[in-house]
C-alpha cells in the first residue's frame, strides 16, 4: 500500500468520525427536549460505517476505506413521565422525553474525538515519510 492510499483512508476515516461526532452532538443537544406526543419526540440517531474496497494501483493493491452508509434511528422505547402539570403535557397528562442516554452519549464522543485525533496523527506521519522521501534525491 502506498503512502498516498494512508492519506485516502485516514482521510475517510476522519470523516466518518466527524459524522459520528455531529450525530453525537445533536443527540446531546437535544438529549432534555420534551413533546406531547410520541412522534414528535426526537429519537437518538447513530451513524453505519462500512468498509469500502477501492482498486489502489493497478499491482491489484487494496486500501480499505470507511464509508458512511447512513444515520439510523434508535428503536429504544422513549422516556414517558407523568407531569399533568407541565404545558407540553398531552390529555393524559403524560410527556415524551427522546431515548437520548447521556453518558453513553459521552462516551462516544470521546471515542470518537480519539479515532479521529489518531487518524489525524496518521495522516500526519505519512506526510512527513513523503516529505523524507522526496528529500532523498537531493
Amino acid at each position: 500500500m502506498s503512502l498516498f492510499n494512508v492519506l485516502d483512508v485516514s482521510g475517510s476515516a476522519m470523516s466518518a468520525q466527524s459524522v459520528r461526532i455531529n450525530t453525537t452532538a445533536s443527540n446531546l443537544a437535544n438529549a432534555n427536549s420534551v413533546s406531547s406526543s410520541a412522534d414528535e419526540t426526537y429519537r437518538a440517531r447513530q451513524p453505519v460505517f462500512a468498509a469500502e474496497l477501492n482498486k489502489a494501483t493497478s499491482h491489484q493493491d487494496h486500501s480499505v476505506g470507511v464509508n458512511v452508509v447512513g444515520v439510523v434511528e434508535s428503536d429504544r422505547p422513549l422516556n414517558v413521565e407523568y407531569m399533568p402539570n407541565h404545558p407540553m403535557a398531552n390529555e393524559d397528562g403524560y410527556i415524551f422525553k427522546p431515548n437520548v442516554n447521556v453518558v453513553e452519549e459521552m462516551s462516544n464522543m470521546i471515542s470518537a474525538s480519539r479515532s479521529y485525533q489518531s487518524n489525524v496523527q496518521v495522516a500526519d506521519a505519512a506526510k512527513r515519510m513523503l516529505q523524507r522521501a522526496l528529500t532523498l534525491g537531493q
